[in-house]
């Protein structure tokens, strides 16, 4: 038999505590927010569908991106056990200086238009976590204030080589005298990939304003008022803002960029010189073999040529080709702090987080930058902690194994040459 007693008060109060209500908004939603995934839910409830699809989208039918995605998904972890790692250290050494995560902000254009602290935000963020802060030739704050947001951090600029070559190397000029210590040179932009939202929304700098822009903006006043009392929105590093995003990148870059353009960049930039958007083995190969000092695997975030390979995939490849010749870095596809340690695991020295950094600024722009940074570091010292290890440096390949979903089918053999039949 059960033994019953009328409660006491006390043990009531003990058991019934009340938590204190959180009267700032913004820091509420952001402290419900546990994954990436709920920021970008929050995100899309604030943002205007044509600003947020922008961010969230990717080229035709957006395969790269949901393969990508999926490769991290389909990973295996190997955990020790009996091996505690009750005091860990997450920080890298990159390029020449420190980080104290293995990831850093990669590179997004039209940021302001996101939400309006923009770049500012991300800098900030950047600065006070210890991470390095990319900013791009898109950017919509200039790199002087962007250095004045990350004054004693370590700030990055990414670099497209355009028909106006004088214009890019003045870019290049400017960061470097900014003190920007490390260029990111970007390869897989020669024109704009074809993303279909951005043209179904009439996405473009100015935005284009439609019936459909004003009805999905009315439940979202906030982003208006933001939009419309702040600063002028354009690119801080451009003097041509107008048309939509496929017009303005392809009247900027050029498809003629080559190895010879690389070369320029390689005399004129003072710091450390990557190149972002390499797609293979072979190109990993003559670009160690030409001294640059490091490589970003990456296919833009799936936002340049569908079905491109999945950057996840090749890392391990890449890594024993030229891993001790070249710091080797990824990006595109990374929502979880075991994505980033899945990638150090299997060889990366650096990763680099985009969409999850915006989905963050678009929810509650610095504060939201600051989340998405803590909800990173805890996944990844909650997954170090389960996998044994102390430091970044313990993880090997044999605590990853990546599960096979899609593997290539056997090449047909070459066609003889055809024959043409004399007359």
């Amino acid at each position: 038999m059960v033994q019953r007693q009328l409660p006491k008060p006390a043990e009531l109060l003990e058991l019934m505590q009340f938590k204190k209500p959180e009267l700032d908004g913004r820091k509420r939603r952001l402290d419900a927010a546990l994954t990436i995934s709920d920021l970008r839910t929050i995100a899309k409830r604030r943002t205007p569908k044509a600003a947020f699809d922008y961010t969230d989208g990717a080229a035709e039918g957006e395969l790269s991106l949901a393969r990508a995605r999926q490769a991290f998904q389909d990973i295996e972890f190997h955990p020790g056990i009996l091996t505690p790692a009750p005091d860990l250290d997450t920080s890298v050494e990159i390029l020449g200086g420190p980080s104290a995560l293995p990831f850093g902000i990669a590179p997004t254009g039209f940021t302001r238009l996101m939400q309006t602290e923009g770049e500012t935000a991300g800098a900030g963020a950047a600065g006070a976590a210890g991470i390095p802060f990319t900013l791009s030739t898109l950017g919509t704050t200039s790199i002087e204030d962007v250095r004045k947001a990350n004054p004693h951090g370590r700030n990055w600029f990414q670099l497209y080589v355009m028909r106006d070559r004088d214009i890019s190397y003045g870019l290049a000029r400017r960061a470097a005298a900014a003190g920007f210590d490390t260029l990111q040179f970007t390869v897989d932009t020669p024109v704009a990939g074809a993303r279909l939202r951005d043209k179904r929304n009439g996405f473009s700098i100015p935005p284009q304003l439609t019936l459909g822009t004003i009805v999905n903006a009315i439940p979202r006043p906030w982003w208006w008022i933001d939009f419309l009392t702040t600063p002028k929105l354009e690119f801080a590093s451009l003097s041509t803002t107008g048309g939509t995003v496929g017009e303005l990148l392809d009247a900027a870059m050029d498809p003629t960029i080559s190895y010879e353009d690389l070369a320029v960049i390689r005399d004129l930039w003072p710091g450390k010189l990557v190149v972002k958007g390499v797609q293979n083995v072979e190109d990993s190969k003559k670009l160690v073999d030409l001294g640059v000092d490091g490589i970003i695997l990456s296919n833009h975030g799936g936002r340049q040529l569908d079905r491109a390979p999945i950057p996840f995939h090749l890392l391990p490849k890449v890594v024993r080709e030229v891993g001790k010749d070249a710091t080797i870095m990824i990006d595109t596809g990374i929502m979880n702090g075991a994505d980033i340690v899945a990638s150090m695991a299997l060889g990366a020295k650096f990763t680099l987080i985009g969409r999850a950094y915006l989905y963050g600024l678009m929810a509650g722009g610095r504060q939201g930058v600051d989340r998405t940074i803590a909800i990173l570091r805890s996944e990844i010292e909650r997954t170090m902690r389960l996998l044994g290890v102390s430091t970044i440096a313990e993880l090997e390949p044999r605590h990853v194994t990546q599960l096979q979903r899609l593997s290539p089918v056997a090449q047909p053999a070459a066609r003889a040459p055809r024959r043409v039949a004399a007359k």
